[in-house]
Parts: structure tokens; C-alpha cells; sequence
């Protein structure tokens, strides 16, 4: 009898990606905040510029130059040391790659995002989840679960699923509590988000470090997710490794082309902040009036908020009950956190919607 090719048995330890749901069980199309994207949706500037790029016959600059000049000046980093990513999902991905293998380990905290687990497996590593502090990041934790075999510490900042957050003295502290061969990876997926005088230092030790990598997207507060733009930025070796081995042309003619347009668009991102700002704390505070009821928000700098349900009325049932309301959010048990949903924000009247019903749940648990 014929055998089948097999596997490598580190691939079949990984549990695929499973993404943000936009319809219900029923296959009703619903109002999504699975998946944090921009409830303002896109600029106008790169709306206007995808619609009118080059002949799609012909391949895209295959080293973005004109993408990667423009987040240079934005974000004040030579272009040399900036890497383009089909997404910053996979840089994540490369970077465990090239700096992991079998036997080696990955660290990152627990409740972290679920592409680290992958990424570490993928290429044959083991994945180490340090623990949490109520939810947060602990520095003394991830550093307590540093062995010989780390080779890779990622850390989202501001941390996506809960929101969390840490302020430049951590971040500079986990960075020197760690061997010169560890490769740190400061996700800032969610960093544009930040008022700017939170500024963790991440690209300030992105370009003084030769073992920090900085990965950005596009897929959020740019509100660019359909593109899969992203971008990372660390030392020149550690840019030349990822150069090697991400996909050839991995970013596309109206994905260059859309996001030079955003990335120079910067009223955009700072009206897409503030309101991200107004509607997350009104949101919280109505969530934060249901103490009693045993909801709790966790603390968010994020553009979602994390709520934990841990009174009569339980996270699935909210998740269910808001489908009914027309609203698809991020139920999390697959995860660890059976009594949480993830919920991103939206425009006013969305928040003020699920609030409402969130309430009208907790009343009739009672």
C-alpha cells in the first residue's frame, strides 16, 4: 500500500488562525466588530489612489521603494531599514523563522496574540507562554521563563486580545533583561492608537538595538485590511534576514499604491484616534455601570475592548444575544477566556446599541 507524504509532526500541532466572524450561525450577514478593523473605513486619498494603479498584467516594485520612502519620512526611519510584509502577520511569522527552529523556544505572555503560537510552530520551535498580570503583561514574568533555548520574546504593544498596555520603562527593561542573542519583536499593530505622548519607544530601540524588530500594518487604524500591508523595521542584519526569505512581490500594485496614499494621509489617522478615544471611553463607562452585574472591561489602548463577564450572565450568552441585535463580536474560548468577548469599536451609535442590549442581558439575568 502506498503511503501518503507527511507531515512534519510540529505542523500538526498548530491550530489554524480562525478570524473574526462577519455572519451569524444562520449565515445572516451582520454588523462586524470581530475583527478591529476602522469604523471610518478608509481615507479618501488611498481609496482614490487604488482605484487608479498600474496595469495589474505587470508585477508590483518588488522591494516597495516608493511605500517604503514614505513610512520612512512619516515615521523618521532610514527606508533601508524598513521591510515590507504581506500583512505584519508575516513578518511575525519570519521572524520566528529566521531566528527559530527545532528545539528552540518563543516566548511570549499569555493571552497573547494567537499567530505567535503559530509562527513558533511553523518552524519547528516550542511555544512558552509566561504568566499574565490580571490580564496584562508581566516584565518579570517573561523574563522569569527565559531559558538557553529562547531565541525569540514577542510582545504586542498595545497587546491584542486584552488591550493591555506597557509604558517605555517596561518596554526598556524587558529589552535589557534579555541575552543580546534573543530577538525581541514589539508588535505595534494597534500603536497608531496611542496618543502620542504614550509612546512606548519601540522604534527608538528598533533603530539603536540589534535585536529589536518593530512590525506595523496598515489592516488597522489605516483602515487598509483587505490589502494586507505591512511593515517592520530593526536593525539592518535583521531586515536582510527577513528580505531573504519573505514572498517575492508580497506586496500588491493597489496595496502600494494605497497605502503611500494613507501613509501620507495623516489627518486621517489622527481623526480616526480621536474618535477611537471618545467612543471607547464613553463605551467603558457605560460597561463600567454594570460592575454590580459582574461585567468588567478590562483597562484598553487599543481600538476594542476586552469585557469580562463573570456574574450570571455569561460572555456566550452576550455573544449570542448581540447576533440577535444584529452585531457580530469576538467570542474568545478558544483562547482561555471563555468569559470574555472582544468587542471593537465602532461608530457612536453601534457602541450605544450594544451598551444598551448588554444592559437589557444583565437585567433580565438578574
Amino acid at each position: 500500500m502506498e503511503r501518503a507524504p507527511q507531515p512534519k509532526d510540529w505542523i500538526l500541532g498548530i491550530h489554524a488562525y480562525v478570524p473574526g466572524k462577519s455572519t451569524g450561525a444562520d449565515g445572516k450577514v451582520l454588523t462586524k466588530l470581530s475583527a478591529n478593523e476602522n469604523p471610518l473605513g478608509t481615507s479618501t486619498a488611498a481609496l482614490a489612489a487604488r482605484a487608479h494603479v498600474g496595469d495589474p498584467a505587470r508585477y508590483p516594485d518588488p522591494d516597495s521603494v516608493e511605500l517604503r520612502r514614505a513610512i520612512g519620512e512619516v515615521y523618521c526611519i532610514d527606508p533601508l531599514r524598513i521591510v515590507m510584509g504581506t500583512g505584519s502577520d508575516e513578518l511575525l511569522n519570519l521572524a520566528a523563522q529566521a531566528y527559530a527552529g527545532p528545539g528552540d523556544e518563543v516566548l511570549y505572555v499569555r493571552y497573547g496574540f494567537s499567530v505567535y503560537d503559530i509562527a513558533a510552530r511553523r518552524c519547528g520551535a516550542v511555544p512558552v507562554t509566561a504568566p499574565d498580570a490580571d490580564y496584562g503583561t508581566d516584565v518579570d514574568a517573561l523574563l522569569a521563563c527565559v531559558t538557553e533555548r529562547t531565541r525569540v520574546v514577542f510582545l504586542a504593544n498595545p497587546n491584542n486580545p486584552t488591550g493591555s498596555w506597557l509604558p517605555r520603562g517596561e518596554i526598556a527593561r524587558l529589552h535589557a533583561g534579555l541575552r543580546s542573542d534573543i530577538l525581541l519583536v514589539l508588535d505595534g499593530a494597534y500603536a497608531e492608537y496611542l496618543d502620542p505622548q504614550h509612546d512606548d519607544g519601540a522604534l527608538e530601540l528598533a533603530a539603536s538595538a540589534a535585536n529589536v524588530l518593530v512590525t506595523r500594518t496598515f489592516s488597522k487604524i489605516y483602515g487598509l485590511a483587505g490589502e494586507r500591508i505591512g511593515w517592520g523595521t530593526g536593525h539592518a542584519d535583521i531586515v536582510d534576514m527577513l528580505n531573504r526569505i519573505r514572498g517575492p512581490f508580497n506586496v500588491s500594485l493597489s496595496g502600494q499604491a494605497a497605502g503611500l496614499a494613507a501613509v501620507r494621509d495623516q489627518a486621517f489617522v489622527e481623526s480616526s484616534r480621536r474618535h477611537n478615544a471618545a467612543e471607547r471611553a464613553r463605551f467603558v463607562e457605560k460597561l463600567e455601570a454594570l460592575g454590580n452585574h459582574g461585567v468588567r472591561p478590562l483597562p484598553t489602548q487599543a481600538n476594542f475592548v476586552l469585557i469580562l463577564f463573570e456574574g450570571k450572565l455569561s460572555a456566550e450568552a452576550v455573544y449570542m444575544g448581540l447576533m440577535d441585535h444584529g452585531y457580530i463580536t469576538r467570542w474568545l474560548p478558544g483562547q482561555g477566556l471563555p468569559q470574555g468577548l472582544r468587542i471593537t469599536i465602532g461608530t457612536a451609535e453601534q457602541m450605544d446599541e450594544i451598551a444598551a442590549a448588554i444592559r437589557a442581558m444583565c437585567e433580565a439575568a438578574k
